[in-house]
């Protein structure tokens, strides 16, 4: 049996522990406060479009209780992935890979990526490349997870709909074992998993919906039906769309979408995007992977992106206010 362990299982974690549960997967998941000990005393409870599910899986505070596993999960926000990198090392065997299922531009970008940009390094992402020298590219796989999720109790998460996937693949492209490894207990647990060689244009494909829903929602502070139902906000959400995807292709993926459709899609979902919860929570919000990045490699590219600028710079000040946020952006 497959020993899998979820880090930082907060409501994403906490679905996929969920899937790794009902697959089949020992499963241990390292979280914190009321939903840690919720889980403890009755398990994790998840309300999506295929039921209610309810398994019992090992939970800690900290990884050194639970050990070496065959793979991790690190599920936290791109904030706290720093620390999260260091406090995972009990967690890991001479061969353990890491998934990290994150939101935006990720950490190991321009790691094994083969281009003219190979070996780049992103600090505001890494800070002292403290992720890069606790984990290492070797030990490195990407996700990516589309699942409106929410934590409505602790111990219960729910899932907003049926439209299920996670992403999983190695950054220089190769199709492993490793990523199958934790594909097969996922699906088996009713999350589609596909282990992919473009996982590069995964991250662009889902970082073209936070960066058109997340600043906009943040200004609305109303979820993604309620601000794309004013038509000169829906128009906005267009033009960034439009405007992400000439950033990704000028990168070299082309996403071939309609940016209306793109935006039609996500005015119709009653949802918060992560970003909007984690202001109206208090938490860390993930403005750099999402918002500074994404508009420093537009300015390296020479990719105007006046609209989405205009609006992230306005989310980022919200975020500052609140202090969220006391980065570069």
């Amino acid at each position: 049996m497959t020993r899998i362990c979820v880090f930082g299982a907060g409501a994403i974690g906490s679905h996929l522990a969920t899937r790794l549960a009902l697959g089949g997967a020992d499963v241990a998941i390292v979280a914190r406060g009321a939903h840690l000990d919720a889980v403890r005393a009755k398990g994790i409870t998840l309300r999506a479009h295929d039921g209610v599910k309810t398994v019992r899986v090992q939970a800690e505070a900290d990884a050194r209780a639970v050990g070496p596993v065959d793979a991790v999960l690190v599920t936290t926000k791109v904030p706290a992935l720093p620390a999260a990198a260091e406090a995972i090392a009990p967690l890991l065997g001479s061969n353990t890979p890491v998934a990290f299922v994150t939101n935006g531009i990720p950490w190991w970008y321009f790691l094994r990526h083969g281009g003219p940009m190979e070996g780049r390094r992103l600090p505001l992402l890494d800070p002292g490349g403290v992720i890069e020298r606790a984990i290492g590219i070797e030990r490195t796989l990407g996700g990516v997870i589309y699942s409106a999720s929410a934590i409505v109790e602790p111990g219960t998460v729910s899932s907003e709909h049926a439209d299920l996937r996670l992403f999983l693949g190695e950054p220089d492209g190769s199709l492993s074992d490793r990523a199958r490894m934790i594909a097969a207990p996922m699906e088996a647990g009713g999350m589609p998993t596909p282990v992919v060689a473009d996982m590069r244009h995964r991250v662009w494909g889902k970082l073209m919906g936070n960066m058109t829903s997340g600043p906009l929602c943040i200004l609305s502070r109303s979820d993604m039906m309620t601000t794309f139902s004013d038509p000169a906000v829906f128009a906005a959400g267009v033009r960034i769309a439009e405007e992400g995807a000439g950033l990704a292709l000028a990168y070299g993926h082309d996403l071939a979408t309609s940016a209306e459709q793109r935006i039609r899609r996500s005015g119709m979902i009653a949802h918060k995007p992560s970003i909007l919860q984690d202001l109206e929570l208090g938490r860390a919000m993930e403005i750099d992977a999402l918002f500074t990045v994404p508009l420093e490699m537009a300015r390296e590219a020479g990719v105007a992106m006046p609209t989405f600028e205009l609006c992230a710079r306005l989310a980022t000040r919200a975020a500052a206010a609140a202090g969220l946020y006391r980065g570069q952006g």
